[in-house]
């Protein structure tokens, strides 16, 4: 019976293909499924024999190290290149949205700190 190895909900598509890759480079058979049309499945990736299954996870997890890696260093290239995202930038760049989430927030604690006592 194939096993989920990768559920692409919220897979960025560069990833989905650097995965879908790594399994054809170390001939490890797999198939995919679409997501459905109205978004209650986002798809997968499923392999159907567990000696490659365990083999795919070993190699997954070295992939997910290296990814991680190479984020961790774009992050801080951009940081110390000025073109990180900040709460100041996002602030500059949309004041509406922030404010407004802002408000939100403060909206949302005031009414579950006040609604008790104003239900007494």
């Amino acid at each position: 019976m194939a096993k989920l190895f990768l559920n692409l909900r919220n897979v960025p598509g560069d990833e989905a293909h650097e995965v879908r890759e790594l399994l054809r480079t170390h001939a490890i058979d797999f198939y995919e499924t679409p997501p459905s049309p109205w978004g209650i499945s986002a798809g997968g990736l499923w392999i159907e024999d567990p000696d490659q299954l365990a083999r795919a996870k070993i190699l997954m997890a070295d992939y997910q190290i290296r990814r991680r890696e190479q984020a961790r260093t774009q992050q801080r290239a951009d940081e110390r290149e000025g073109r990180a995202e900040t709460f100041m930038g996002l602030l500059q760049s949309r004041p509406g949205y922030v404010i407004g989430m802002l408000a939100a927030m403060a909206a949302i604690i005031a009414l579950t700190l006040a609604l008790p006592w104003l239900l007494l």
